[in-house]
């Protein structure tokens, strides 16, 4: 085992006195050379593990001013103590699927699993190096009028945390993800605080942060700018809170896409707040397969400033990216969702509100109060908010008015069992 300790004082001689030192274990300390070339990948497994082992709270520390070549790679625990990965220099992985190894999966760079009380942290950069994973053949914006062309189309996830808690990930840059640059999965009790995450606007599946089937979310104070969705909310979580996030372009902050290949779907308890959207595809939305089961409820959108955002506020039931999508009856409920202070402006091709329920399950208790959005672009007058069998209330005048939002419960409930989530 290697210890590698920051400025150590010298021991006082002839007192007995102990000393504490700050000790870290240095990936450059088990052989990782960090000039960007060189595989690095054994030399981090190496340092995770005796860190891992260590009985008291210990940092793994990749330095600053070295670049570090990493393969897909399983960082597994439970450890015996905390640990903090300390991220000061480069972080990358091969670059593009040719480099890849045929013998690693495709679908993931770096995971995090089963892991109990992990600090990510620091003032370095994880580099996805993206660019080669989005220009695939099969990508969307490949082929003719959107249209996917053969050949493999798998695209790994920079970062993800599986079966993991008590997880803290704090002042990281990470750019260029090939897909997902942060994924969360049956995991709880996160905390997320000063993240940069960049790609083009036009990188596919570039998701800034997905959670599912994670619970007990604290996402704060930080920048997206992407893709696709800044933050992007999957089936079983709750207890959310999202706040002060500078979100686009992208594809705005979404719940779902939810209930796909008629699947049961849950989510509840979700905030987002005093936060920024601009030049994005969405602003807040939920989004719902045809076919699918279970609800989205008590969720609140307030203090959001849009600009420039194509549908600054979106229900659809009907989400659809794929061809022949054929109607269904049973559908995600959406009950109790709440828009205040929404402000700002959003461009005149799209609708400023659009609520597109299920024909068998109406949206219920939608509310609004102080929400003012008006055209980006100078000499349009404002366009109608769009609504289908969505009932709830409006406290303030809206702009532009919501006069198509059924007033108060809807008169016949749905024949079949919506079954509650909690």
């Amino acid at each position: 085992m290697s210890l590698i300790s920051f400025s150590p004082s010298p021991s006082p001689e002839g007192t007995g006195e102990i000393v504490e030192r700050s000790l870290v274990f240095d990936v450059r300390s088990f052989g990782a050379v960090g000039d960007g070339v060189s595989d690095d990948t054994q030399a981090f497994q190496l340092a995770w593990d005796t860190a891992c082992r260590a009985e008291e709270s210990r940092s793994l520390l990749v330095p600053k001013g070295n670049v570090f070549m990493i393969q897909s790679t399983i960082f597994t625990g439970p450890c015996l103590s905390g640990l903090t990965f300390k991220v000061e220099g480069t972080i990358m992985p091969p670059d593009g699927p040719d480099s890849w190894p045929k013998n690693k999966s495709k679908k993931q760079w770096l995971v995090f699993y089963r892991i109990n009380g992990l600090t990510m942290k620091g003032g370095g950069l994880i580099d996805g190096r993206g660019e080669k994973w989005w220009n695939l053949p099969c990508k969307p914006h490949k082929g003719i009028n959107g249209t996917t062309l053969p050949g493999p189309c798998d695209s790994p996830v920079a970062i993800r945390f599986f079966m993991s808690s008590n997880l803290r990930i704090e002042g990281l840059k990470i750019k260029n993800s090939p897909k997902f640059h942060f994924r969360f999965e049956d995991c709880q009790n996160v905390h997320i605080e000063k993240l940069i995450i960049r790609s083009p606007a036009l990188s596919p599946n570039t998701d800034g942060i997905h959670i599912e089937n994670t619970n007990n979310v604290r996402i704060y104070n930080s920048l997206i700018s992407n893709g696709d969705d800044c933050v992007s909310i999957g089936a079983g979580c709750y207890n959310v809170d999202i706040k002060n996030i500078k979100c686009g372009p992208s594809h705005g902050i979404s719940i779902g896409s939810l209930g796909n290949y008629n699947s049961r779907a849950c989510v509840w308890n979700i905030t987002v707040s005093e936060s920024v959207i601009k030049n994005s595809d969405n602003g807040v939305r939920i989004k719902t397969w045809q076919g699918g089961r279970g609800s989205v409820s008590m969720v609140t959108f307030e203090s959001i400033h849009m600009d420039n955002v194509r549908n600054p506020i979106i229900i659809d039931q009907y989400y659809c990216p794929l061809k022949n999508c054929i109607n269904q009856t049973s559908a995600v409920s959406v009950s109790n969702v709440s828009y205040s202070n929404i402000r700002g402006t959003y461009d005149f091709r799209s609708f400023p509100m659009r609520f597109a329920c299920s024909d068998s399950v109406p949206c219920t208790d939608i509310m609004l109060s102080q929400v003012e959005l008006f055209p980006s672009q100078e000499g349009h007058i404002l366009t109608n908010p769009f609504c289908w069998n969505v009932y709830g209330t409006v406290s303030t005048l809206t702009t532009p008015p919501l006069l198509c939002l059924q007033e108060g419960p809807p008169l016949m409930l749905p024949q079949h069992d919506v079954v509650p989530c909690y």
